[in-house]
């Protein structure tokens, strides 16, 4: 069980049997009073974001989250299919657990999987992922007098982005999966 003091921003934590991630913490402690711990929680299952407070000597229970490594298959429809790097078995996402996630994902790439109970909840991508560009117009001459001038570029999984006027078809190029922004031409 934790107590307040180790509810640190990242820590997997278990209420009513669901698990939670702590995004944001705050502990406050007035005159004579026990000391609070004033949270924003994020569910692991629904990706919802909850304020919650902890009271003084209140315990919190750890909740039993476990990582594997998968690799995704294919998608069909609003169904993602993945495979356990371990056990070979197979387990499917929908597009709306996977939220924007779903824009990295290539066939065949390896992912982490956060599992709670035995069972996947969640998909970890990479910080950084490679695209090939498959279509990109030329950059015209002249275009950089204002500085950082990107284009717009078509990514093999459909997806459209910006990226400098120096990219052209058939690069690859490394996003962040965080942002969804050009970090470089590999």
């Amino acid at each position: 069980m934790y107590s307040i003091a180790q509810l640190k921003i990242g820590t997997a934590i278990q209420i009513k049997g669901e698990p939670y991630i702590i995004k944001s913490s705050q502990f406050s402690k007035q005159a004579r009073g026990n000391g609070v711990m004033k949270t924003t929680i994020k569910s692991l299952l629904t990706g919802n974001t909850i304020p919650m407070t902890f009271q003084g000597n209140e315990k919190i229970e750890p909740a039993e989250v476990t990582y594997s490594k998968a690799q995704f298959l294919y998608a069909q429809g609003e169904d993602y299919f993945f495979m356990d790097g371990n056990t070979y078995e197979q387990f499917t996402f929908t597009k709306d657990q996977l939220e924007e996630k779903a824009n990295y994902l290539l066939e065949g790439n390896d992912v982490d999987i956060q599992n709670f109970d035995a069972n996947p909840i969640n998909v970890q991508l990479p910080p950084k992922v490679n695209f090939k560009v498959t279509q990109a117009d030329p950059g015209a001459k002249g275009n950089t007098a204002q500085g950082k001038v990107t284009k717009k570029v078509t990514l093999e999984n459909g997806m459209v982005m910006n990226a400098p006027l120096f990219v052209k078809e058939g690069d690859t190029i490394r996003i962040n999966t965080e942002t969804g922004e050009y970090c470089e031409r590999v």
